[in-house]
């Protein structure tokens, strides 16, 4: 059967996310594909597990075959030109290993990394053999790392008898090969939440939003999907944290709670706001510069 599509057709910025299912579509895959569309990218996905989980928590995951995951990105891979890599809850070392082999043959498209390590519940999600590996095989490829304080702190291995400060955390996080690390700070105790990006020369940007009640699940994974997003859309990594921010802010202030557990963010807020546009509109980088042609 001929395909009736135009090889010259124009489409959107293209980025690729290795992730695991959430049946309940509040994070995981489900979330990274909501986001990506809903910002104005073409989502390519490749599962890394399945799980058992509703909006209360994670009651089993199941890993793929580490062959399985590898075969999926490159068949979409040999098929597509990817703007942007993301990734997310990986289940197990072989999975990292296998991702890690994959991204070394693409150096210069971008990785954003959210290190799930439990979900909100508190559901373990990485082993000690998992953050070693994703420690030693991926760190050093990412562009930035999106984790929250107790990920931030998990993750730099402190031993110390004290409890490090961010800022020591994402020197160390630094150091082990990231670019940039934005520290999210929702479960800090502070009156507003305080997010903040470092570098190699320390603090890039620190922005503070209010603080809305009740629990989200998915709101990491909306933010890193966001600034994936916002990085395949020509933004410089700065201004993409910045819009992301805005909007996941956004998405959790329209959240709604169709279940027992946490609230949903509405990745869609924009569409059933009067007032409110899409997020990628004429404010930032033109689309047209952002489509791709065969």
């Amino acid at each position: 059967m001929s395909s009736t599509a135009d090889p010259t057709a124009d489409f959107p910025p293209i980025v690729l996310t290795f992730a695991a299912s959430d049946p309940s579509g509040g994070a995981g895959m489900q979330a990274d594909i909501l986001t990506l569309a809903s910002m104005g990218c073409h989502p390519l996905s490749v599962l890394t597990a399945i799980t058992v989980q509703d909006t209360l928590g994670v009651e089993g995951l199941q890993p793929l075959d580490a062959e399985w995951v590898a075969d999926q990105a490159r068949c979409l891979l040999e098929d597509m030109p990817v703007d942007v890599f993301k990734i997310g809850v990986l289940g197990s070392v072989e999975n990292i290993t296998a991702i890690a082999e994959i991204l070394s043959d693409y150096p210069d498209v971008p990785l954003i990394l959210d290190p799930i390590l439990a979900s909100g519940r508190g559901d373990e999600l990485a082993s000690d053999e998992m953050l070693q590996a994703l420690r030693e095989l991926l760190l050093p490829r990412t562009l930035i790392l999106t984790p929250n304080s107790t990920e931030a702190r998990r993750l730099a291995d402190a031993e110390d008898d004290e409890e490090p400060s961010l800022a020591a955390c994402a020197q160390c996080l630094v150091q082990a090969g990231c670019e940039y690390v934005l520290i999210t700070g929702t479960h800090e105790p502070t009156p507003q939440v305080v997010n903040t990006l470092y570098g190699k020369a320390g603090v890039v940007r620190s922005d503070s939003w209010e603080r809305l009640p009740g629990s989200y699940h998915g709101s990491g994974c909306t933010l890193a999907s966001a600034i994936a997003a916002m990085i395949a859309n020509g933004l410089d990594l700065p201004e993409a944290v910045r819009e992301a921010q805005e909007y996941t802010w956004n998405t959790l202030a329209k959240a709604y709670r169709p279940g027992m557990g946490q609230f949903l963010p509405d990745r869609l807020f924009w569409a059933r706001d009067e007032e409110s546009e899409p997020p990628v509109g004429e404010d930032h980088a033109p689309r047209s510069s952002n489509l791709h042609r065969h």
